[in-house]
């Protein structure tokens, strides 16, 4: 870009800003040094809008733009928001359960297949127990015990397919009219 507006941001497929660009991680840069870009940026992104502000920071970040779309929710210049991971808890999960299902008849068929659990019975007393009954018979749920919980607790990654590359911004350029 030989004439870039100042303050445009562009994807660089090095990996430094070349002259006239810096890298868009978020650094302070001295507003008396680059009272122009300020002009553009403000605090916005950072700084203390004395002595300092700061660029863009999109290191680990997706940029989108700013507003409400239709059926969006508004997003604000500047705000960052979203985590590369996350711990869901219980009350993020949709309501569902684990009942393991039972009958209180007595079994009457050897194989677990199309069945429940039943009270077990063995009527040759041969160590050969029924313990399986219709899963029409279906009359009782066992204790939320008897299925044990299972997970470790830990974050999962939470980062859409990304390739990354260098986000580089103008320091250098046409500045841009309104209108």
């Amino acid at each position: 870009m030989d004439n870039p507006f100042l303050g445009t941001i562009s994807l660089f497929a090095g990996n430094f800003a070349p002259r006239g660009w810096a890298l868009c991680n978020g650094q302070l840069l001295a507003i008396a040094q680059n009272q122009a870009l300020f002009s553009i940026l403000g605090t916005t992104y950072g700084g203390d809008g004395i002595r300092t502000f700061a660029l863009p920071n999109l290191q680990g970040r997706s940029p989108m733009h700013w507003g409400q779309g239709p059926g969006l929710t508004p997003r604000v210049i500047g705000e960052a928001a979203g985590e590369e991971s996350v711990t869901l808890l219980i009350s993020q999960m949709p309501t569902h359960n684990h009942a393991l299902n039972a009958s209180t008849n007595t079994g009457n068929q050897p194989s677990p297949t199309n069945g429940v659990l039943a009270v077990s019975t063995d009527p040759d007393a041969g160590g050969n127990p029924i313990n399986f009954t219709a899963g029409t018979n279906v009359n009782t749920i066992m204790a939320n015990n008897s299925i044990a919980p299972i997970g470790q607790n830990l974050p999962h990654d939470n980062m859409q397919p990304y390739l990354a590359v260098t986000f580089i911004i103008a320091l250098e350029g046409i500045f841009p009219s309104r209108n």
